[in-house]
């Protein structure tokens, strides 16, 4: 541990734009930066950005042109939840070796394509490049091109090779992609319905479910997601909804904007994490329809829900008095409701990062939290070690990357991430995160243990314990 030794940090040092406490530093926070080399980054590749908004599209086959490692390292990394086709579940590499490194791999490519074709007859078929592509150069959009004109399907390059950036890269690459796919054929006339796109949920649990449910219960119909449970068929209707509501605003505001300006679809941001953020949302969609029936129907369904759970989230606030979080999670919006959601349950978030925030999430955050908090934009494992010690952290929210770091230094762990397997949206996913922290926070696993938390809360360990009882 860093902790304790007086001297400045080197590695801190180099990093201290894209660091700040509140209080301290007036200097805007220094984000969206290639990380520093040598440094090892939370943040992903390029590849791993796109792979994981695409994946979740269940019918298409996801092709991987590219070293095995590539494919195993994305393989299956979402609790994504499929109501029909499970093909997205398979992951397919062209398995480049060293002799396609030195000779090109699009005639592997091609083989690989027309294999997968004859097999599971797939109407769309995304093909991922990867570094070892960008630096052989070989031609992605002709071998798709030809592809789609012998099969007559779409076959889609999805480029996302690595050194162009980071993962944000990767969303843009991901929401291109997803744009040539929503195209509307030539001369085709786009005649727009009364329903809602949602962008930037992968049905995670689930989630796309209960969201879909809220929208039906006010009135309004749910056209498709981007991209959880989606397939081919649902996406090609994108372009005739009326309405974008953005809950991942890391991964589709780009596909957002451009939707907005070719389809002319207006969009909001939405947050469906935690009681007020889900209640705000809901109340922002209806009064853009202007519909007093919708507005009634929404309030209606508000009332009900929070009712159903205050109880539930009352008991367990009244268990979570003194404890500290951390967090440190991919988007800026994500962030953002963890820390109104946090203070919904009674928990002080003391240490909060994103992977790839803007401007101004990190504006938003550092209204919403207290003097004394850190801040931080693409932290590395030593950064987060040293602060959630520090600042006496008794949890750190996270996604699978950072798990082995809470449990090594004795702190509760709950993922947010790609591959947890209960709902975290909307009013039943507010009782399932104030479940899992008392689960997690509270067990008495931590009487076993050397540490819970930092600081002088160490030797108050036994206290903090028995508050939860």
């Amino acid at each position: 541990m860093m902790q304790g030794t007086g001297r400045p940090d080197p590695a801190i040092e180099e990093r201290k734009d894209s660091i700040q406490t509140k209080g301290k530093q007036k200097q805007q926070l220094k984000c969206d930066t290639e990380s520093v080399a040598g440094c090892v980054s939370q943040r992903a590749c390029v590849y791993c950005g796109a792979r994981v908004v695409l994946n979740p599209v269940t019918d298409a086959i996801h092709l991987v042109h590219g070293p095995i490692g590539c494919a195993s390292y994305t393989w299956d990394i979402r609790g994504s939840l499929s109501s029909n086709s499970d093909l997205y579940r398979f992951s397919f590499s062209t398995d480049l070796q060293e002799l396609d490194v030195v000779f090109g791999g699009e005639k592997k490519l091609t083989r690989a394509i027309d294999d997968l074709v004859a097999k599971y007859h797939p109407k769309l078929v995304f093909v991922y490049s990867t570094c070892i592509v960008g630096v052989i150069g070989d031609d992605l959009e002709a071998v798709c091109k030809a592809a789609a004109q012998k099969y007559g399907i779409e076959v889609i390059p999805v480029q996302s090779s690595g050194f162009i950036g980071n993962k944000s890269a990767g969303y843009r690459a991901a929401c291109d992609a997803l744009l040539k796919l929503i195209k509307p054929a030539e001369n085709e006339k786009i005649q727009k319905n009364n329903t809602i796109n949602y962008l930037g949920d992968f049905n995670l649990a689930g989630e796309v479910w209960i969201i879909r449910n809220y929208l039906k219960r006010m009135g309004l119909e749910l056209n498709v997601a981007f991209t959880g449970d989606s397939n081919y068929e649902t996406l090609k209707t994108a372009t005739k909804a009326s309405l974008n509501i953005v809950q991942c605003a890391g991964s589709m505001i780009y596909l957002a904007n451009q939707m907005k300006d070719l389809y002319d679809i207006p969009y909001l941001n939405v947050s469906f994490l935690g009681l007020e953020d889900t209640s705000d949302s809901l109340r922002r969609i209806a009064k853009t329809y202007n519909d007093l029936d919708i507005m009634r129907r929404t309030e209606e369904l508000i009332k009900a829900e929070t009712a159903a759970v205050a109880g539930d989230i009352r008991s367990y606030r009244e268990k979570f008095m003194g404890k500290k979080a951390a967090i440190y999670v991919g988007g800026g919006f994500k962030a953002i409701s963890l820390i109104k959601q946090f203070r919904e349950i009674g928990i002080d978030v003391v240490m909060i990062g994103t992977q790839t925030g803007r401007k101004e999430e990190y504006d938003t955050i550092n209204d919403l939290v207290d003097d004394g908090t850190v801040i931080l934009d693409d932290a590395n494992p030593s950064e987060l070690e040293k602060f959630m010690v520090e600042k006496g952290a008794h949890l750190l929210v996270g996604g699978v990357k950072e798990r082995p770091l809470a449990y090594k230094l004795g702190m509760a762990f709950i993922d947010h991430n790609h591959d947890r397997k209960h709902p975290l949206s909307g009013y039943v996913g507010a009782v399932n995160f104030a479940r899992e922290v008392y689960s997690t926070v509270c067990s008495p696993v931590w009487k076993y243990t050397g540490s819970m938390g930092g600081g002088d809360l160490y030797g108050q360990k036994d206290r903090l314990i028995s508050q939860c009882q």
